[in-house]
């Protein structure tokens, strides 16, 4: 099992510098041979939205940050890359005195992002760039498509909490805590996942598994002990017999313990009709004075399951959700990429067919209408000034890293999850509802400033007769 600072990439992280494709170290090498090793800029950017999403929440950010400050080539690792008999000596030398030295411009974690914005911009040395792709890419995809996820919940969830209940489904240790912090930033309350708890200081929170419930002689008795072993946290599941059954036994707990202070503070249902079930144990609940008991409802929820829930009379408090949101189930893969943009000779385009990309380093301008909501956007070449269109243009693409070295200390996570929640209410409506609005005018308008379509027009036409003039 990996430490929590290790699994929570909160130390310098020797041990993941050979999280890279071979390819990246190949490419290096030949490139130190070369003398190919001057500055290059790289964006890391979606091509596209997944189906069935209207934007994209950035996150993975901070690992990131902590992962280029700290990236180092260890003895065993160098050892390792000896024994392939692929590299040369010289390039096994200069992994021995890695240090990433370079710039990094961000959009901060908890943003709003659509296709094709970069989500980072990173200028260095070309080597370097190309060593931290993988990570890069395996991060902040991931995070990004989680944090989107959990958004499109907490925004079906229409203000009632929503907990991650994912980590036994999650695709291993670092996934399940990147998907506790990530859902944590989109929104959620917090998360069953306890090692996540101690590293990011996210809320924790849990119920009880139908196990405990079978292994007493009955349903009362596992009430009865359960509520005097955790008089703090008393939430029951009531539903491994008979649900309304188990409400009346949650019932009559709280009423044996009320005198000791003892206080039943939830029930869960994690089966059956849960509309119907819901509005039932509301009625037990109340008809016995117990107002303040909450409703918990899990069972394999998601953003569309919950929608229809609420939709149709489900009297809620709070939901649990897991393999759904912590996979991205519909929407298990975000096809983020990492293309070369501008380097010594200038600017850099693909031409490839479906996967062209935009020249030159960037910003991204946004602008909002006049009742605060996102109206639009504009990608702009980074040396041209905000764009003239009104009032209340606001760059995106922040500075986070300079020399190697962060340009502030790491924001704070209740920072973050307050702007992700300020910028999702925001979000024009249309864009708030789960399916894509069926007129492509509805979609969030990301536009080329002149200068940067002209750029780009000029050089995938150049490109293809073989002259392009590179030159910013």
């Amino acid at each position: 099992m990996a430490s929590p600072d290790r699994a929570g990439g909160r130390r310098a992280p020797e041990d993941v510098g050979l999280l890279v494709d071979l390819y990246e170290l190949t490419m290096a090498d030949s490139y130190l041979r070369h003398g190919l090793n001057q500055q290059a800029t790289f964006d890391l950017f979606v091509r596209e939205l997944p189906p069935r999403r209207n934007f994209l929440v950035a996150a993975g950010l901070e690992p990131v940050l902590g992962y280029l400050e700290g990236l180092r080539f260890p003895p065993e690792a160098l050892e390792y890359l000896e024994g392939l008999q692929l590299f040369s000596s010289e390039f096994l030398e200069y992994l021995e005195g890695f240090r990433f030295t370079g710039d990094v411009w961000a959009v901060p974690e908890g943003e709003i992002v659509f296709p094709p914005e970069p989500l980072l911009e990173l200028r260095a040395p070309r080597i370097e760039a190309q060593i931290v792709e993988t990570f890069l890419l395996n991060q902040m995809n991931f995070q990004t498509m989680i944090a989107s996820k959990a958004a499109r919940v907490v925004l079906a969830a229409r203000g009632r909490a929503v907990v991650d209940f994912s980590p036994r489904r999650d695709h291993g240790v670092d996934a399940a805590l990147k998907a506790a912090r990530s859902s944590y930033i989109a929104g959620c309350a917090g998360t069953s996942n306890v090692l996540a708890g101690q590293v990011y200081g996210i809320p924790v929170y849990g119920t009880m598994a139908h196990s405990y419930v079978m292994s007493f002689d009955d349903e009362l008795s596992a009430f009865r002990a359960f509520a005097r072993d955790f008089p703090q946290n008393v939430v029951l599941l009531i539903d491994t017999y008979d649900t309304l059954q188990g409400a009346r036994h949650a019932v009559q707990v709280a009423q044996e313990l009320a005198s000791q202070g003892v206080r039943v503070r939830g029930v869960r249902i994690d089966s059956g009709d849960l509309v119907r079930l819901s509005r039932e144990v509301r009625k037990i609940l109340d008809e016995a004075g117990l107002h303040d008991v909450r409703i918990l409802l899990s069972g394999d929820l998601n953003e569309e399951k919950i929608e229809r829930l609420l939709r149709e009379g489900a009297v809620v408090d709070s939901f649990g959700v897991g393999t759904e949101m912590g996979t991205s189930y519909d929407a298990p893969a975000l096809g983020g990429v990492y293309k070369l943009v501008e380097d010594e000779r200038g600017y850099r385009i693909k031409r490839s067919a479906g996967k062209a990309t935009l020249p030159g380093r960037k910003q991204i301008w946004r602008f909002l209408d006049s009742q605060g909501f996102m109206d639009h956007d504009v990608l702009a070449l980074a040396e041209e000034p905000p764009p003239d269109e009104g009032e209340g243009a606001r760059p995106l693409l922040t500075p986070v890293m300079r020399g190697g070295k962060r340009t502030e200390p790491p924001e704070p996570l209740e920072q973050i999850r307050e702007r992700c929640l300020q910028n999702l209410e925001r979000l024009p409506e249309p864009l708030k509802q789960l399916e894509r609005p069926p007129d492509p005018d509805s979609e969030y308008p990301v536009r080329l400033s002149p200068k940067l379509e002209e750029l780009r027009a000029r050089m995938l036409q150049e490109v293809a007769q073989g002259s392009a003039d590179l030159s910013p």
